[in-house]
């Protein structure tokens, strides 16, 4: 999953990409806190990250659902 995903990025993506998004993350979360679990986890900093990107995601997902903010795809106008 790419690092450093922001609000402006997620809002031009398909619904169907971030809920590809929203799995990838949470099946790296499951990864990092059983790592933390056993001891072996080296990026605490990664755990934080990754809440937050869930944590985006749900918010882009929750302002479509509402109306507040629709899909702005890029135009090809030229």
């Amino acid at each position: 999953m790419a690092k450093g995903l922001t609000a402006g990025e997620l809002r031009v993506e398909d619904q169907e990409v971030l809920v590809q998004k929203l799995k990838e993350a949470k099946e790296e979360l499951f990864n990092l806190r059983f790592q933390s679990a056993t001891g072996q986890l080296e990026s605490h900093g990664r755990l934080r990250a990754v809440r937050r990107e869930i944590a985006r995601i749900y918010t882009v997902m929750r302002e479509r659902e509402l109306g507040i903010v629709t899909v702005e795809k890029e135009s090809s106008d030229g």
